[in-house]
């Protein structure tokens, strides 16, 4: 049984199936700095949801990981994302941080852990070429990605 929500006072009450759901799940990462598109992955838990409009939170509970919304229609797009990164935050300098992963940090802090899609009729609102992608920066391993859909 869903909640009962009165709309303005000439409508009826309407029904959500449910106001927010709390989700996760795992993905295996192959290379070190990697870009995984899982905006389907996402789209099915906004179905599964039965949420019509609302947000779709996605968070990374890692400090060496990521998450963005770019083009997805031609690969060549994240793989310079990632190339300039590497030029920007390089593997080898002189960091202080001494498990060797300190410019996993910094790109992971560039790009932020956590992202908001809007959700309209059923589905993510996103651009024509935009996708959501995890971003890997101190792979391979297997990472979590949280994510909160709320109706509203």
């Amino acid at each position: 049984m869903g909640t009962k929500v009165k709309g303005s006072p000439d409508t009826e009450y309407r029904y959500f199936l449910k106001e927010e759901e709390m989700t996760s799940f795992t993905l295996r990462t192959t290379a070190r700095c990697e870009m995984i598109d899982i905006t389907e992955r996402l789209a099915a838990l906004v179905k599964e949801s039965g949420i019509r409009n609302g947000n779709c939170l996605v968070f990374v509970p890692h400090t060496t990981a990521a998450v963005t919304i770019n083009e997805n229609a031609d690969p060549d797009v994240p793989r310079v994302i990632l190339a300039v990164l590497d030029r920007i935050v390089p593997l080898a300098d002189r960091y202080r941080h001494a498990e060797g992963n300190a410019a996993a940090h910094i790109k992971a802090s560039l790009f932020g852990a956590s992202q908001t899609v809007f959700i309209e009729s059923g589905r993510l609102v996103l651009g024509t070429w935009q996708a959501v992608f995890f971003c890997e920066f101190d792979g391979p391993r297997t990472r979590r990605v949280q994510v909160g859909l709320t109706a509203g």
